[in-house]
């Protein structure tokens, strides 16, 4: 089947005249359907997903119970603004997720639409209860395409292009990465020396970082780090923002990654697998924190939609009686997976990760530990035309990162990995 004689090439050429070239699409077809941890596309071929969505569908695509939630809760209603007239699913996810965050102590949540939009309002909040102006973020790591989503983002090709000026009161910190050169020690003194030279830490309402970087190539911050931030934080009275916006619901065999090192956050920035594919983020935190701003501070039209509030319901269901456990076992099998990759082919420089959150970066060789951009994308593009989505992260572009869905059959995660074994052999063939 020729393009032009393919519903793809149509749809191709419709996307090329009607939708904006800055809206970039890591791989050519069009889905028509998804199941589970497969799609297929619009001329009939089929896929296994190992990107989900951008670590969307931690459970897959369509699960029958969050299809039956949404559907029910359609025919009672499908918005009527939570600031207009609330309603029970809200309240029951907050509730919910309340009981999940760590911490012992009470919390509240406030649900919006984006992860952006959540990353937004946890600045304000925190800003409201610290009445100090500053943000501190962390190199390689992605916080949204809004403009103080962009100016948290601490990557400049790519995401910020020349869209500035951008919000002020930001500031950026090295991320620990003992592969690139960066200990937890020197990530640590980094910042304290930014407190000397930079921003005072008084004038700091929050340090925000992800658990395990996301867009910056699935980093994980060894606990220490993270212990060093909640010192840091305790000692100069700012808070602590996990943006656990891909790193939760799962994806790292707990409900948040944050959980693995014992470290309690302030607030948590929450979206992505939260309710399975509907549009639906929020923010989690002390309730004393989260009550600084005064009424109609808060909020959104869209904000907690509740379609996707019962949606988020049933994802909490399936995530406590069964994803959780499959995502230990799956976290198993794609590390020793990667690792025995590792060992068949010298350009994959680093296996990293936490839990089913895992990520291979290429190289040019392993003793520069130079980045390979174009190998990482021959190696993509090669796994697409076998039947295998994938992709790329990293400040360079030069990390292959997995989010299968935490419940897929393991005979599909294995057949998937065969294929991306297949699909490195052919990229430097």
């Amino acid at each position: 089947m020729t393009r032009a004689e393919s519903r793809t090439g149509h749809l191709l050429d419709l996307r090329a005249k009607h939708v904006p070239r800055g809206v970039s699409n890591a791989h050519p077809i069009f889905a028509a359907r998804a199941q589970g941890a497969k799609i297929w596309d619009v001329d009939g071929k089929e896929y296994l997903d190992f990107v989900g969505g951008i670590g969307v569908q931690n459970i897959g695509h369509s699960h029958p119970r969050v299809v039956q939630a949404v559907q029910a809760q359609l025919e009672r209603y499908s918005h009527t603004c939570f600031q207009v007239t609330m309603y029970e699913p809200y309240v029951k996810l907050a509730e919910r997720l309340n009981g999940l965050a760590p911490g012992d102590f009470e919390k509240k949540t406030i649900f919006l639409t984006t992860g952006a939009e959540a990353v937004e309002n946890a600045v304000k909040i925190a800003r409201a209860y610290t009445n100090r102006p500053a943000i501190v973020s962390l190199t390689s790591s992605f916080h949204g395409r809004t403009l103080l989503g962009m100016s948290l983002t601490g990557k400049a090709s790519y995401y910020k292009q020349n869209f500035g000026p951008y919000a002020p009161e930001v500031y950026h910190a090295p991320v620990p990465h003992a592969y690139r050169g960066w200990s937890t020690e020197k990530a640590l003194e980094a910042l304290k020396e930014l407190f000397q030279t930079t921003i005072d830490p008084s004038r700091i309402a929050a340090i925000i970082f992800e658990p395990v970087l996301g867009e910056g190539g699935f980093i994980p911050l060894p606990t220490e780090y993270l212990q060093g931030l909640r010192a840091l934080a305790d000692q100069h009275g700012f808070l602590l923002i996990a943006d656990e916006i891909q790193s939760g619901f799962g994806r790292t065999g707990k409900v948040f990654a944050i959980e693995h090192s014992g470290v309690v956050p302030d607030l948590i920035t929450i979206a992505k697998s939260l309710a399975g594919g509907l549009p639906l983020s929020g923010v989690t935190g002390r309730a004393e924190v989260m009550d600084a701003p005064a009424p109609g501070g808060l909020g959104g039209t869209y904000a907690g939609n509740p379609l996707a509030c019962a949606a988020g319901l049933a994802v909490l269901d399936i995530l406590e009686e069964e994803a959780l456990t499959q995502a230990d076992t799956l976290g198993q099998v794609l590390k020793e997976a990667f690792e025995n990759l590792a060992e068949k082919h010298p350009f994959i420089g680093e296996v990293r990760g936490l839990g089913a959150m895992m990520a291979l970066e290429i190289v040019q060789n392993r003793e520069s530990r130079s980045p390979d951009a174009a190998l990482t994308q021959r190696i993509v593009e090669i796994a697409r035309e076998k039947g295998l989505l994938l992709l790329k992260a990293g400040m360079h572009g030069s990390v292959i990162r997995v989010l299968v869905p935490v419940t897929a059959d393991l005979k599909d995660v294995q057949r998937g990995l065969n294929l991306l074994n297949e699909a490195m052999t052919a990229a430097v063939g």
